[in-house]
């Protein structure tokens, strides 16, 4: 990667990114634990990263204790901004305010309960730090790029990467 990406532009990508393909990976940060696709709901204000789930999963019972060690990965769906970004994961029950200004058909599919299903339990995300790697060039740059490498046995500019400090 050779373009220059301070971590102001790093963090402001993966926000922005966020917004419009919010699906990643999310997950414990421990010896032999699997991250799980996972829809996250950022909350402008604070930085919060929210995500609804049935009370039942794994996940939910492994981050009743707080403060858990938790990763999340993404990937935007134009392939733009890939980013590990790491946490804190916890357990947050429910809160009305949270599930009412989240809430589309989509999570309605998943609590035939509606908003009131006793299954549905918010996870508290609080970000601390990550790494974001930003390609703005798309897949036609991106085959240029592999094929003037390929043709000048020089490495590919693939975009930037950046540490961000999230807190």
């Amino acid at each position: 990667m050779n373009k220059d990406l301070t971590p102001a532009e790093a963090e402001a990508e993966f926000w922005n990114s966020l917004k419009h393909s919010n699906t990643g990976m999310l997950g414990l940060d421990r010896p032999g634990y699997h991250s799980q696709p996972m829809t996250a709901f950022r909350e402008e204000e604070t930085g919060t990263i929210w995500f609804f789930t049935r009370n039942d999963t794994d996940l939910a019972r492994d981050v009743a204790a707080p403060g858990q060690s938790a990763m999340f990965s993404y990937g935007s769906k134009d392939q733009k901004v890939w980013a590990c970004i790491h946490g804190e994961l916890s357990a947050q029950g429910r809160d009305p305010a949270i599930i009412d200004r989240y809430w589309n058909p989509v999570l309605a599919a998943w609590y035939p309960g509606g908003k009131d299903d006793p299954d549905l339990t918010l996870l508290r995300f609080d970000a601390d730090d990550g790494r974001v790697w930003v390609s703005d060039g798309g897949v036609f740059k991106f085959a240029y790029e592999i094929a003037k490498a390929n043709v000048t046995k020089t490495l590919p500019d693939a975009g930037g990467v950046a540490d961000v400090n999230l807190q």
